[in-house]
């Protein structure tokens, strides 16, 4: 009889929860876990959405300061930096960045802690095995399994062999991500919804950190999903970023400092999130409810640009492109390739282009939405990158569907446009700049062609002011020029076509533009990106970041963007990588150092 009241006890406990079996009790539960040196456990992937990043908790220390190295692999890149009291006390230890993938890594940390009065200096040296990179399965046959795929073609100049790279690339849709649309009103942008793959590379290609977004994202969900853009680093390290009805606050540990809806007025952000000098945040948005001339209720798409108080959430003003440029101009719209018009690739239609008529016939049937189009409530302006301009309260667009970088003033009037003369309207049309040489003097234009080195943007994206290089009057502006519909035409044969990074000097009070720089016009169809892409000054280094994202979209091979470095004014890159079977949207250096000083 005992004999069988053990066996029942016994089975009874094999079939209760761990939990159940691990409660103990005022003194709690017991740790069964390994824990490394005289700190405490090591936790990896604390915040859930960090899979290469850990935290070594205090163990019930007080830390005053820390330092870091993740000791690279033979002929790797090594990873240092020191950490600061504020960011000890947040994580409650030591936060580790930066680990290799499926790998034993090997930590070295010094760190001076503190207890029962006593300071000490410590040095310990700690192993943190990591999982695999990976990225969620689309479908799509072309996707790489795991990390990125990257050949470094032009090894790094001593310069630049400490430099990190956010890479904001994207997934093709799935059938999760594309289940539903804006109804109420109609139109909208919502359904263009790409799965985020989201890393940071070395110089030599590995991969330090990725994002594993599922506590954050969910692609059923229509306000939890939408492509993650706009990444930003901010000035205390962390990221701002937006995705579909969202925009966010997170730091490099994937520690969350707000995660916030858009206010309802809006809807179906994408691209473009602008830290400004004054602090606010600017987004490109769309209307979530337009009432036409006709009284037609539309969701508009890609046209309205909000800025927001970063603190409070408030939206404190907006810019109604479709009241402040003209919507119905459609000589871009009917020159681009319909193939790749931005991310809605269809291979069917390569090649061909809008009429007029068939332009038009969206307009009586009423039709609405992410479609290449005139007026609101179709893609017809297509903003793809927002600078805020301090020194006059302005900001700069990137227009894509019109072929046009766009200064406008906080009084929603245009300043200059940066684009060919042709099809402006009205107003409009005094604010288009003349180009000019280097000695000023004005270059003749026709039909989008102008003399000497000069060209205009086509397509292009992230038309940003290099503040360093600027001064009143007189700006410089980058730009990435996609190439597409080069001087109003389709070439007869697609290998002709061709993309530039470009850096423009304005004359603000005589209307005048310069082209000082190119890049990529040299080298012919190679590094042709027909959509996304950027081009960045950066101040640390004195250099041009290019990212070429979308080079071979559309191909049988797949998409294989590559990834430049210049320094200011050279006509070589200090690096050149080249990536596998990924479209790109974005890359910009992370800092590492600043996230944790503090």
């Amino acid at each position: 009889m005992n004999c069988k009241k053990s066996l029942l006890t016994v089975a009874v406990a094999l079939a209760l929860p761990l939990s159940v079996m691990a409660s103990g009790g005022a003194s709690g539960t017991k740790i069964d876990w390994i824990v490394e040196g005289e700190l405490g456990t090591i936790v990896i992937n604390p915040y859930d959405i960090a899979p290469l990043t850990a935290v070594i908790r205090n163990g019930g220390y007080v830390l005053t300061k820390a330092s870091v190295r993740i000791v690279p692999k033979k002929g790797g890149q090594e990873i240092r930096y020191d950490v600061g009291p504020q960011t000890l006390l947040t994580h409650g230890g030591i936060p580790v960045w930066g680990l290799y993938a499926d790998y034993m890594n090997t930590v070295e940390v010094r760190y001076t802690r503190v207890f029962q009065g006593k300071s000490e200096e410590k040095t310990e040296t700690y192993k943190i095995r990591t999982a695999p990179v990976y990225f969620e399965a689309t479908g799509n046959r072309a996707q790489s399994p795991g990390a990125f795929q990257i050949d470094v073609k032009t090894r790094p100049s001593k310069e630049f062999k400490d430099r990190l790279y956010f890479i904001n690339n994207l997934l093709s849709p799935g059938p999760k991500s594309q289940q539903v649309v804006w109804n109420n009103p109609v139109g909208g942008a919502q359904e263009w919804a790409n799965y985020p793959q989201n890393a940071v590379v070395d110089t030599t290609g590995e991969t330090r950190w990725f994002m594993k977004p599922d506590a954050i994202y969910d692609p059923r969900d229509p306000f939890k999903s939408g492509i993650m853009m706009g990444f930003h680093q901010n000035d205390d390290g962390t990221l701002t970023w937006g995705y579909g009805q969202r925009y966010v606050k997170y730091d490099i540990m994937g520690r969350q400092v707000y995660n916030r809806l858009i206010s309802p007025n809006y809807n179906d952000f994408s691209h473009a999130l602008s830290v400004g000098e004054n602090g606010h945040q600017f987004l490109r948005v769309g209307s979530s409810d337009l009432r036409r001339a006709d009284n037609t209720h539309v969701r508009t798409v890609r046209d309205v640009i909000i800025e927001v108080d970063s603190e409070s959430g408030n939206v404190v003003d907006e810019w109604r492109l479709f009241e402040i440029l003209d919507p119905q101009r459609n000589i871009v719209l009917k020159s681009i390739d319909q193939g790749a018009v931005c991310l809605n690739v269809d291979l069917s239609k390569s090649g061909q282009t809008l009429t007029a008529e068939q332009i038009a016939k969206l307009e009586a049937q009423h039709a609405f939405g992410d479609i290449t189009g005139t007026g609101a409530g179709r893609n017809w302006a297509h903003v793809n990158s927002i600078d805020y301009d301090a020194e006059d309260d302005s900001i700069i667009i990137s227009s894509r569907h019109q072929s046009a970088v766009v200064k406008i003033g906080r009084d929603k009037k245009v300043k200059w446009i940066l684009a060919a003369p042709n099809g402006w309207r009205g107003e409009l049309k005094d604010k288009v700049l003349t180009p000019v040489d280097k000695d000023g003097n004005p270059l003749k234009c026709r039909l989008g062609k102008c003399e000497g080195d000069f060209d205009w943007t086509w397509t292009q994206h992230t038309g940003w002011k290099i503040n360093e290089m600027s001064k009143g009057d007189i700006i410089y502006v980058s730009v990435f020029d996609n190439g597409d519909g080069r001087a109003f035409v389709q070439p007869d044969d697609p290998k002709e076509k061709y993309s530039r990074a470009v850096v423009y000097k304005i004359d603000q009070k005589k209307m005048t533009v310069q082209q000082v720089w190119e890049y990529g016009k040299n080298r012919g169809h190679e590094l042709y990106a027909p959509i996304t892409s950027s081009v960045e000054y950066w101040k640390d280094k004195d250099s041009l970041l290019v990212y070429w994202a979308s080079i071979g979209v559309g191909t049988k091979e797949g998409p294989a963007p590559v990834l430049t470095e210049f320094k200011w004014g050279e006509s070589k890159p200090s690096i050149e990588m080249k990536f596998h079977n990924t479209l790109g949207y974005r890359a910009l250096p992370l800092d590492v150092q600043k996230a944790f000083a503090k």
